[in-house]
């Protein structure tokens, strides 16, 4: 879908942030749409944020559009006043260009080796049994940046396209996002989830490809990562669910992206009918994929090992229609940017566990983050 212009606006930092939707939502149950940060963490649990932040963007923020464009298939809703009006002006409008960029300079919250380092006090922790699993991210920074969100968006979509990606201001915030996962969708009375746990390259040639997905597929720490993480979200749908109905669908599912392979995993449940689509989304989050388990104390340990404050990365975008469904993604693969101080921010995660190789963890980030470094050094070099 596609929404612009603003009725009417929430933003909230944590607190009492999910309250504040849900009293939103009941307002307005049209379509609404805006972004969990990561760090409404702190009001789902006993939980605090401290480190770096240099983009500032509020912890929830959503919208009741003026416009909205609904895409179906080959098929488009325009609801506006004036559609007519409404899709002439899509006619005329065109991505603007700049003649020249200045260069984006990417610097790293870690060095490699700091890295490595932290990865091994991090399994540390897991032999001790703090933790099992956990998804340990780094931030890659730009200082003084100047960029055209839109066509970066366009540009990063052309290298990267993924099915849960979204192009999203709010003032002079940009979130530039090519997500390949969902975070958590309503469909009636079902609620559907597919956590993300499981990476590797795509080959050379469709031989060499098909060889990766099948080692990944039968990868023995890939596959502990990612049902670990199924458990967590079948516990998380359990508090909004009729009894006896979480299930998952699909386990080890692989599907292949212009970069990489994921191993994808489907967990589902009827939702109980005295739950609120908000207490649905607020019941789950921070999703497991991005957490670890067991989830508090991955997070307040990752609190600790990590030097950025992940803000909107590892949150959603998405959301509520008037026939009462959602659909939020994991804000992953993702540039944030804010056009006033021009600061420029994108980080990558992988999962640890006790049998993680620090090196190929690292690799893993690096691998992650490939379309996005391509695009800004092709911006750079225009």
């Amino acid at each position: 879908m596609v929404a612009c212009g603003a009725k009417a606006e929430l933003t909230a930092d944590s607190g009492d942030a999910f309250d504040k939707l849900a009293a939103f939502h009941l307002k307005n149950p049209g379509w609404i749409t805006g972004f969990l940060g990561y760090d409404l963490k702190n009001e789902t649990e006993q939980l605090h944020s401290a480190n770096a932040d240099g983009l500032q963007f509020p912890d929830l923020y959503f919208f009741v559009p003026e416009y909205v464009v609904v895409i179906r298939g080959s098929e488009a809703e325009l609801i506006a006043d004036d559609p007519e009006d409404l899709f002439k002006s899509i006619q005329d409008q065109s991505v603007y260009v700049d003649a020249d960029y200045p260069e984006v300079k990417i610097q790293t919250r870690f060095t490699k080796s700091a890295y490595l380092e932290a990865v091994a006090k991090i399994k540390a922790h897991i032999a001790r049994g703090d933790i099992y699993v956990t998804n340990f991210c780094q931030e890659f920074f730009a200082e003084d940046a100047v960029i055209n969100p839109l066509e970066v968006f366009v540009k990063l979509n052309q290298v990267s396209p993924n099915p849960f990606s979204a192009f999203f201001r709010h003032d002079h915030q940009y979130i530039i996002c090519a997500s390949p996962e969902r975070f958590l969708a309503k469909r009636g009375n079902k609620l559907i989830s597919q956590p993300i746990k499981g990476t590797a390259p795509r080959g050379t040639n469709k031989a060499e490809d098909d060889a990766i997905k099948q080692r990944l597929k039968a990868h023995t720490k890939e596959q502990q990562e990612n049902v670990m993480i199924v458990d967590l979200v079948r516990n998380d749908l359990t508090k909004s669910a009729k009894p006896g109905t979480v299930k998952t669908e699909e386990l080890f599912g692989i599907y292949s992206f212009s970069q990489v392979h994921q191993m994808i995993s489907t967990v589902v449940c009827e939702l109980e009918e005295q739950t609120s689509a908000v207490q649905a989304l607020k019941n789950a989050f921070p999703m497991g994929s991005m957490t670890g388990a067991p989830k508090v104390s991955s997070m307040r340990l990752m609190e600790h090992y990590e030097r950025s404050k992940r803000g909107v990365y590892s949150g959603a975008i998405g959301y509520f229609g008037p026939d009462g469904d959602f659909d939020f993604n994991v804000v992953i693969r993702t540039i944030l940017y804010n056009s006033a101080s021009r600061y420029l921010s994108f980080q990558a995660g992988s999962a640890i566990t006790f049998h993680a190789n620090a090196e190929k963890e690292y690799e893993e980030c690096l691998l992650k983050v490939t379309a996005i470094l391509q695009v800004l050094s092709d911006k750079a070099e225009r």
